[in-house]
């Protein structure tokens, strides 16, 4: 078989893994559509017309030249706040997945490499953490610990850090067996250098896939708690904008469909932007394997 070189999403593997030109360009479309939501969570003051928290216009005002999405219950701009949100929203999103995956690696990494009743306590855990319900949990202790947005980011870093410890621990188990990680165990290597060296390189792929699936899970759920108003009122994230909508009434009236739909949107492009990126980094992942 003819051999895979390394690279980015676009790496040159054999076709029978890449499939036709047109799967081999989907997900390149998430990574467009990340890199363009990433700008406008950076410089939201660049796209927003107004500032989010002015008051514009009369309340509840429908969609004009003016004001695009129309403007909320107290006469904010709604399609200024829906810019501003992407900031909060897709901050939540990688700041849960960059903090839950390190520490499911390092969980992974542990238990796989050392075993013992280390790595059996720590799967234990993680066996706990999954086999309680996601979202009554996080439900749960979003009431328990009050509305803010550093309670929204410690509930999912909580409830996220177990799928990728276990996924990472059995890849560090095959990897322990490999023989180039015996041949280094055999000459000195020290736990260190055997970790950065062999270990890592082999679970990096399974870290960014399991990054971007806890990012793209951690936006719905940060949309879902704030919408239960269980996030922070003061934050402009799409959640918020979800809560305000439906607490004034706009899902009784026309609003709706200017005040809610944008925001579905939004979150549904985001989330798959996400999705396209980790299907290409899977498939990264399969052809290098082969």
């Amino acid at each position: 078989m003819r051999a895979a070189t390394r690279g980015s999403l676009g790496a040159v593997i054999p076709k029978r893994v890449r499939g036709p030109r047109w799967v081999r360009l989907i997900p390149w479309l998430g990574v467009v559509m990340f890199i363009g939501l990433s700008l406008i969570s950076i410089f939201p003051e660049k796209f927003a017309p107004y500032d989010p928290t002015r008051l514009v216009a009369r309340p509840l005002s429908k969609p004009s030249e003016e004001h695009p999405l129309g403007t909320n219950d107290i006469g904010q701009d709604l399609l200024s706040e829906l810019i501003w949100g992407t900031r909060v929203s897709l901050g939540v999103g990688l700041t849960v997945a960059a903090v839950a995956v390190s520490v499911g690696v390092a969980v992974g990494v542990v238990s796989g490499y050392f075993g013992g009743w280390v790595g059996t306590t720590l799967m234990r855990l993680a066996d706990l953490t999954l086999v309680l319900p996601f979202l009554p949990l996080v439900i749960l202790l979003g009431a328990y610990l009050g509305p803010s947005l550093k309670n929204v980011v410690l509930i999912l870093v909580l409830v996220s850090w177990a799928g990728p410890a276990r996924l990472v621990r059995a890849r560090v188990l095959s990897l322990m067996s490999a023989p180039y990680v015996e041949a280094a165990r055999a000459l000195g290597s020290s736990h260190l250098r055997l970790m950065a060296r062999h270990i890592w390189p082999g679970v990096r792929n399974i870290a960014l896939v399991q990054a971007v699936l806890v990012a793209s899970v951690s936006i719905l759920a940060e949309a879902s708690l704030s919408f239960l108003g269980l996030g922070d009122t003061t934050a402009k994230s799409w959640g918020m904008m979800l809560y305000f909508a439906r607490a004034s009434g706009a899902f009784l009236g026309d609003a709706w469909q200017w005040w809610v739909l944008p925001v579905g949107g939004m979150i549904s492009a985001t989330v798959l932007s996400l999705v396209l990126i980790s299907y290409g980094l899977e498939g990264r992942g399969k052809a290098g394997s082969v």
